[in-house]
């Protein structure tokens, strides 16, 4: 698909980048993290909550979090809004997230290119879109209608991938670059999600950097993958988000970083939780390499 798409919309195109431009990275926090989070206050950029556990307003855990947005920016990543669904958006369940926002007022809001709700029917994963556009015309129609709803710009996630779909018409740099331009939205880099899938599918990372426009992306994330042996075929890696970051992924990291210039870093360890100690350690990792790239006159506010 050429940049002469019909997908394009002039009046569509301008995206405003979130308040976490120039902190220092961040981490996702999770509730094994909350007392330590609480009584340390580390020293990160910003932290990170699934959407969705935090729709009960009257739970210990919302506590915790209201404390804390007092101290640091709050970027809210949702994994079940099902955006590449056919039968549209879940309205109570915008609507919840609309109220949390309203509460929150997080410095970003996410969500990933996938679906994982049909008929009513959901399943607890991150499905993938065929590159196709009947698939690229619904994710387009599902975030316009959410920013619409929410009254602000969201940020989309590129996914992990495992299996590859037989007939596509267009590179996934290629659906995520018309899905940006199209509705507005941003885009949340994974890196991880990135080198995870160039090894599943056998493509060139380094040449899907090479095509995503630079200036879409308002945030990165970084995770560890896991390895995993099928018989005769080799390993699969997943994105488990289970160990530190690899040493692959943070090479690739860095020549994101060189390509596409500082962004706002998140790093994500959702399972075989670490101590708080090592999930900021990986965040200020994050810094050291992003203080290469950025202009000396700047460089104070992103000091880990």
């Amino acid at each position: 698909m050429s940049a002469s798409s019909t997908y394009y919309k002039a009046d569509m195109k301008a995206f405003t980048m979130p308040d976490l431009v120039n902190t220092s990275s961040g981490v996702g926090l999770r509730a094994i993290h909350h007392e330590d989070v609480l009584r340390e206050r580390p020293n990160v950029g910003f932290l990170e909550v699934h959407s969705e556990n935090f729709f009960h307003f009257d739970a210990p855990h919302f506590k915790d979090l209201m404390i804390l947005r007092e101290d640091y920016p709050i970027s809210l990543h949702c994994i079940g809004l099902s955006l590449g669904s056919a039968d549209g958006l879940d309205k109570q369940h915008v609507e919840k997230l609309k109220q949390l926002i309203e509460i929150i007022e997080p410095a970003s809001v996410s969500e990933h290119v996938s679906w994982s709700r049909l008929s009513n029917i959901t399943v607890p994963d991150l499905l993938p879109m065929p590159m196709i556009e009947e698939a690229l015309e619904i994710m387009i129609q599902n975030t316009n209608d959410l920013q619409e709803s929410l009254g602000r710009k969201i940020l989309m996630e590129n996914p992990s991938s495992y299996l590859a779909f037989n007939d596509c018409d267009m590179t996934e740099p290629e659906f995520l670059t018309e899905l940006s331009l199209s509705s507005g939205c941003g885009l949340l880099l994974d890196v991880n999600n990135i080198y995870v899938s160039a090894h599943n599918l056998g493509f060139d990372a380094e040449e899907y950097l090479r095509h995503i426009p630079a200036e879409r992306v308002a945030e990165i994330h970084l995770a560890g993958y896991q390895i995993n042996p099928v018989d005769d075929l080799g390993d699969i890696y997943i994105d488990a988000h289970n160990n530190p970051v690899h040493d692959p992924v943070w090479d690739l990291y860095e020549k994101t970083i060189a390509l596409i210039g500082d962004k706002p870093t998140l790093i994500e360890w959702d399972n075989d939780l670490p101590s708080l100690e090592v999930l900021v350690g990986e965040a200020h990792k994050a810094d050291k390499i992003r203080q290469k790239y950025i202009p000396s006159d700047s460089r104070g506010d992103n000091a880990a």
